[in-house]
């Protein structure tokens, strides 16, 4: 995806531990605790008080995270988690998707999609912290921080001390202001588990369901919605969905089939505010052209911002938002790493900074930290963007829908296949295959995607858009990797 790239200074000189007990630099490999040792850093005075490794946030990343200390043996007495939700982290994309189902669809719900399940680890359940000693702080978001004396305040007046503190706060919705309408009963905004809980109320004694944004929430939204059987409208300012990512045409043909399924559009549409009737509750969406859609649950899908927090005097990157790290996830501030959503990093593969709101990212970013953090790894972090969606996969369900995407959306593209059901859609630049689409592939043609993107073949525009069919495509590009 081209955002804006900026230059990033190698850092050095990071403190990676900070004033511990006795007790805990003994228990630390010979090479931790004589380092602290040199130091002067072992006193008594931070025994009760001091958490070596804190990370903050409990979505993929801090679930992620916490795995990647247990497999190095760097977890137990030593690892906290502070988070201000009342779970344990989970898979937060479920969310959107399956958690949406109605009840007799087979929803999913906790603990089955507690992390790292969908990496296909183990399912991470609040037992599963308790017995590798990780202590966890549930509901009681950091508040404030102070660096010099590495000392973090939770909303309950908790006081912890650090010695590495991983920020995997994430992001937060974007929101309507107040005075428009954002905060009325009945309008949702989907981040947590308590909000998606609150939506599913919504949609249980719903019949008109209008969805504000055609991006990826709106879209798998809208196709839960379906499985409701309600009125569903998604209103957007772009002219197609999916603008940051779907070509005109490929975004036509997910609008034919949401449209097959009962989902109306408005399309180019701004919204003046949201209107509320006697009981408070909201009632319609006005539009900036005096129209109005009735509704009863409204959903905003309008982007999310990076969830900094009490940390925003940490290096920020003005340009794309988050906190600017290197390619280890080091901030500029020794001993603070920063991973997931919130974390500004150098894409090594298209030489630009860049900041990735996806769960694969949240895994790979979590991990790489951890590693490098704890081990002598010191590669820097080589991303490939990836993003996916799976929607309309309820029983009862006339089509699914499952595309993956790697790469990088520029130069032109070469679209093969007729979605029904497979589609593919190849982006070209300077000669050079930079990113690959694909709709309803098999497990071979997905894997074959990454090979594609990060190889960068020199492909045969004309050739590949003869194919007679997708699989013929991938095969034509497949032999481009030789070549």
């Amino acid at each position: 995806m081209a955002l804006a790239s900026t230059t990033l200074p190698a850092k050095t000189g990071l403190s990676l531990w900070c004033p511990t007990s006795p007790s805990l630099a003994r228990r630390l490999p010979a090479r931790f605790s004589s380092r602290i040792a040199s130091r002067g850093l072992v006193t008594a005075s931070f025994a009760n008080e001091n958490r070596e490794f804190v990370i903050i946030g409990g979505g993929n990343a801090a679930g992620y995270a916490a795995r990647t200390f247990v497999e190095n043996g760097m977890a137990d007495g030593r690892l906290c988690i502070v988070t201000k939700e009342a779970y344990a982290p989970y898979e937060r994309p479920a969310l959107t998707k399956a958690y949406l189902f109605p009840p007799e669809k087979k929803p999913a719900r906790l603990p089955g999609f507690h992390t790292c399940v969908g990496g296909g680890g183990e399912r991470q359940t609040p037992d599963w912290y308790k017995e590798k000693g990780i202590e966890m702080i549930y509901e009681d978001p950091v508040t404030g921080a102070d660096f010099e004396k590495q000392t973090l305040t939770t909303n309950t007046g908790k006081q912890l001390k650090y010695g590495s503190l991983i920020i995997a706060t994430g992001c937060t919705a974007s929101r309507f202001p107040d005075k428009i309408g954002g905060n009325l009963p009945g309008v949702h905004y989907i981040r947590e588990v308590a909000d998606a809980d609150s939506l599913i109320s919504s949609l249980g004694k719903s019949k008109k369901v209008v969805i504000v944004g055609g991006g990826y929430i709106g879209m798998e939204v809208a196709a839960a919605a379906v499985a409701w059987n309600l009125d569903t409208t998604i209103v957007f300012p772009e002219d197609q969905l999916l603008q940051r990512l779907f070509t005109p045409s490929l975004a036509q043909r997910y609008e034919e089939l949401y449209r097959q399924n009962g989902v109306k559009f408005v399309k180019g549409a701004s919204i003046n505010n949201l209107e509320a009737g006697s009981d408070g509750r909201v009632t319609a969406v006005k539009l900036a052209d005096g129209s109005t859609i009735e509704a009863d649950t409204v959903v905003i899908g309008i982007g999310a911002k990076p969830a900094i927090g009490p940390f925003e005097t940490l290096s920020m990157n003005k340009s794309i938002g988050g906190i600017q790290v290197d390619g280890l996830f080091r901030t500029s501030t020794p001993g603070i790493f920063a991973i997931g959503d919130v974390a500004a990093f150098p894409l090594k593969i298209y030489d630009r900074m860049t900041r990735v709101e996806h769960v694969d990212h949240a895994r790979r970013s979590a991990q790489h930290c951890v590693k490098s953090l704890l081990t002598a790894h010191t590669d820097t972090y080589d991303y490939l963007p990836y993003f996916y969606s799976r929607v309309f996969e309820y029983e009862g369900s006339s089509r699914k829908v499952w595309w993956q995407f790697y790469g990088d959306n520029v130069g032109e593209t070469v679209e093969v296949g007729n979605f029904d059901p497979k589609i593919a859609t190849f982006w070209i630049d300077s000669g050079r295959l930079k990113g690959v689409l694909v709709e309803s592939g098999s497990p071979e043609e997905f894997q074959l995607l990454p090979k594609l993107a990060r190889s960068q073949p020199i492909v045969d525009k004309a050739k590949l858009a003869s194919a007679s069919s997708v699989e013929e495509a991938l095969e034509i590009a497949q032999a481009a990797l030789q070549s």
